[in-house]
């Protein structure tokens, strides 16, 4: 039987694993956007957090949960056919519901890191658990500046 904080980790890092594959995807949709420099950049710190996370996985002895993780990323690219007025090409919309989604993905990594300081794990081995909660508190602003930029873009923009 696992403890609680193993089985939040697992979960977390299954879900990260979504979170990733959609900065990713973002990072190549948005390349010739004016803030896709931003999103890529982004899109690396994110990889970074999922390495701390996966550290402090080994420091405490849980192991991913492959099932779940395949599971989650199934579901974003499930998430990925969500109607946006297009058949066969992208919307313009779909610019804003990824920043919306990458944005409620940086909010639960928040949430995770915001859990592990208050269970008193603000430090696991190497990794600085409040620096990351920072880093995520920055990337949320960062995002919430994009989120400003499309929306004015795609929500005034008339598409044939």
């Amino acid at each position: 039987m696992s403890s609680p904080l193993v089985t939040y980790l697992r979960n977390h890092e299954a879900a990260a694993g979504a979170g990733r594959d959609l900065f990713h995807r973002a990072a190549a949709s948005h390349r010739e956007r004016p803030w896709g420099a931003d999103v890529e950049r982004l899109s690396g710190e994110v990889d970074s957090d999922i390495e701390a996370l996966r550290q402090i996985m080994r420091e405490v002895g849980a192991s991913p949960d492959h099932l779940s993780r395949t599971a989650l990323q199934l579901g974003e690219r499930v998430g990925r056919l969500k109607p946006n007025g297009r058949v066969l090409r992208r919307s313009a919309l779909s610019d804003l519901v990824e920043v919306e989604g990458m944005l409620d993905a940086v909010q639960a990594k928040a949430e995770g890191w915001r859990a592990l300081v208050a269970a008193g794990l603000s430090q696991v081995g190497d990794v600085d658990v409040e620096a990351l909660l920072q880093r995520a508190e920055d990337q949320r602003e960062r995002l919430r500046g994009i989120h400003a930029r499309v929306a004015a873009e795609v929500l005034t923009r008339s598409e044939p």
